[in-house]
């Protein structure tokens, strides 16, 4: 079976790429996609391996699997000339090709790399397009610069933002920033070695449950900390015409990204121990790594409900008391 494009490994299991997944496999995407980010090779990798999914259909057992940008039925609009514009024209010929069935795919993808770089008349051009999508096809706009592109196009587009952060959730945080993350790493993982090694006097559980609260807290700050230390540094990308409520909903996808991230570090962190423990000989340790990783999801998920990360870290932690305490 042929190999599908992989996710970028940083962004692998993330909430994010998980909701776009099942998407998929439902065939519930969406026809119209931002994708938005501080790294425009990020978002290359993520729309070449929706792209994969799209075009090489499982179900076509008889289709030649292609490679996303070797694919027939993948087509690509990129910046051209020392303008790096993209200009009209070739938009209207992206238009007509979108038109056209796909030729042996059950759909055609459209890619459109720097999207803020198109003019105003091909952006105008486009927004018919993306205003009565053909249904057989995906259109998967990128760009770093998101608030640059006409408001009427982003508007009709499902929004997806990408940190880039490496294997690392606070890449683009201070040393001092990162440093108390993984420090908040460490102490969680030394927490779960207490709550599994079966403690039962009155104090000490006390004690685990005050050490929770203290992780919640420290959580908090690093959320805060990063976030305050990525806007600083995006907020100087910024077209000088964005207003205050297009201001306010950058920094709270910047939010959301630094959240989203260190969520799923904290599953990794939760992995990581469960296979030492299961090397070491517990074999309870399954059960409750299953079992963590379901509460951890729950939980993430309500964050898109708009619970507060606090609320949602916490219940995580509490939850934890009784999954991992052995009695």
């Amino acid at each position: 079976m042929p190999e599908v494009t992989p996710w970028p490994s940083a962004l692998e299991g993330t909430p994010t790429v998980a909701v776009i997944q099942r998407a998929i496999e439902r065939q519930r995407l969406a026809h119209s996609l931002l994708l938005h980010g501080e790294n425009l090779s990020t978002l290359a990798s993520v729309a070449h391996a929706i792209a994969d999914r799209l075009l090489n259909d499982p179900r076509d057992k008889a289709q030649q699997h292609f490679a996303p940008k070797q694919h027939p039925d993948f087509i690509a609009l990129r910046p051209a000339g020392k303008s790096r514009q993209i200009g009209v024209e070739v938009t209207r010929e992206l238009i007509g090709r979108i038109q056209v069935s796909p030729q042996i795919s059950r759909r055609k993808v459209v890619v459109v790399y720097e999207a803020d770089r198109m003019n105003t008349a091909a952006a105008n051009v486009f927004l018919k397009t993306l205003e009565e999508p053909t249904a057989s096809t995906t259109i998967l706009l990128l760009t770093t610069r998101p608030y640059a592109l006409l408001p009427t196009i982003r508007s009709r587009c499902l929004h997806f933002r990408f940190t880039d952060a490496g294997h690392e959730a606070l890449a683009d945080a201070a040393p001092e920033t990162q440093a108390l993350w993984q420090g908040t790493r460490a102490d969680y993982a030394a927490w779960l070695g207490q709550l599994t090694a079966g403690v039962t006097e009155k104090k000490a559980v006390a004690d685990q449950i005050m050490a929770a609260y203290g992780l919640v807290t420290r959580f908090n700050a690093v959320l805060a900390a990063a976030t305050d230390q990525i806007w600083k540094q995006q907020k100087e990308k910024l077209p000088d015409d964005i207003d205050d409520e297009e201001q306010a909903a950058i920094e709270t996808g910047i939010a959301n990204g630094v959240r989203s991230k260190l969520f799923a570090e904290l599953e990794h962190a939760t992995r990581t121990f469960a296979q030492q423990a299961l090397a070491a000989g517990d074999v309870s340790a399954r059960r409750s790594l299953v079992a963590a990783i379901a509460q951890l999801e729950h939980d993430t998920g309500l964050l898109r409900l708009n619970l507060n990360e606090s609320a949602a870290f916490e219940n995580f932690l509490l939850s934890s008391l009784r999954i991992w305490a052995k009695r």
